[in-house]
């Protein structure tokens, strides 16, 4: 066998004579999503998964993509594409999370609306970017800090940039604890972040159960758009409330959530090639993204100010930037400036109100754009 022969050999069959500098980038921005979340355990649930997905698809000659009997292909078109991943990960979602809060202090749904700004500030923006409408709503839910909710909007107006806006929701809810707590001490005074809020009345069982029976009904008689991710969250939490099924609670919430956690990490990451990602608007969608965060932290906590303009029992401020729903790490992010103002001031609950508000409120915000879009 002649030098010529080898070489031939080895360009046919190893990655060397193919790989891109595209390739390389992708490889080392997959690396970095690994290492935030090892090292930083920044979402690592989500991070992980994508990060070393984007390493797998960018090495050249891979087959994992290639139709119709790849792995990952396989994972994107039957689990992502159709939206079952995302709609499951609300079904574990709402076996997961306590209405609680939000029932005992119905003025929270307020500040989970507010929260929604950050929503259309980007959209508008991008607009004027030269991203049209429907790619322009896609990346506007960003916003609202929603990772599953995000995902379902892009897939169904604007699969083309799924990967930079999983990449986006999912890295700025993992940078909560170093996003807010800036805009939070510069849109509040420290006597403002003194306020201490009356410990919230307790929640009956039956009132538990009615929530989501009555969120359904309403909500798709409102907003039908909105019912398969409102819907998934509902029977989730009616699940954990109804006392009845724990075997299925526990299922939706652990076992369910971790399998469809692993599928979508896979299928974000399976998008993540060099030709679809290094794009000039996914610097552009990464910088809207920031702008959402951020605009959404600011609405929650400007809309809670004017309301002590009206209400005699003062807010503490601080609760509308829980308004984002990045549960339950935006609620953590208040308790601890809370308690860093005051060891003994104890907002945690009241902050997880506006919390879960909020996730219902980006999925009520998607539904609309897609009743409006779709």
């Amino acid at each position: 066998m002649d030098l010529s022969t080898i070489i031939d050999f080895l360009r046919e069959n190893t990655g060397f004579f193919h790989v891109t500098w595209g390739n390389i980038v992708m490889i080392l921005i997959g690396l970095l999503l690994v290492y935030l979340a090892i090292r930083k355990e920044y979402e690592p649930l989500i991070l992980l998964p994508i990060g070393v997905t984007a390493v797998l698809v960018n090495l050249p000659l891979q087959t994992l993509t290639e139709p119709p009997y790849g792995l990952l292909y396989l994972v994107k078109k039957y689990l992502i594409d159709t939206e079952i991943v995302p709609l499951l990960i609300f079904l574990g979602l709402g076996a997961m999370t306590d209405f609680g809060p939000l029932i005992a202090n119905p003025r929270s749904l307020l500040l989970g609306a507010a929260a929604q700004l950050g929503v259309f500030t980007a959209l508008i923006i991008a607009l004027t970017l030269g991203f049209n409408l429907h790619e322009a709503t896609s990346i506007g839910i960003i916003g609202g800090a929603d990772g599953p909710t995000t995902i379902y909007l892009t897939v169904k107006l604007a699969p083309h940039l799924l990967a930079a806006n999983a990449v986006a929701a999912y890295s700025y809810m993992a940078l909560v604890p170093l996003i807010q707590p800036p805009i939070i001490k510069a849109l509040t005074s420290r006597e403002e972040r003194l306020i201490k809020m009356k410990q919230l009345r307790p929640v009956s069982k039956f009132e538990k159960i009615l929530f989501p029976i009555v969120t359904i009904v309403l909500v798709g008689f409102l907003v039908p758009s909105a019912i398969p991710l409102i819907g998934m969250i509902m029977v989730g939490n009616l699940f954990r409330e109804s006392g009845v099924v724990e075997r299925l609670s526990k299922a939706a919430s652990e076992e369910l959530m971790n399998i469809v956690t692993i599928f979508l990490g896979l299928g974000v990451g399976s998008t993540m090639n060099a030709d679809m990602f290094l794009r000039p608007e996914t610097l552009k969608i990464i910088a809207l993204g920031a702008l959402a965060f951020a605009a959404s932290t600011a609405g929650g906590i400007l809309l809670a100010k004017f309301m002590n303009l009206f209400f005699r029992e003062k807010v503490n401020p601080m609760i509308g930037a829980a308004g984002v729903s990045a549960v339950p790490m935006s609620a953590r992010v208040v308790q601890r400036i809370a308690g860093e103002e005051d060891p003994s001031n104890y907002i945690l609950m009241h902050a997880m109100g506006p919390n879960v508000a909020g996730v219902i409120g980006t999925a009520v915000v998607a539904g609309v754009f897609l009743s409006v879009l779709g």
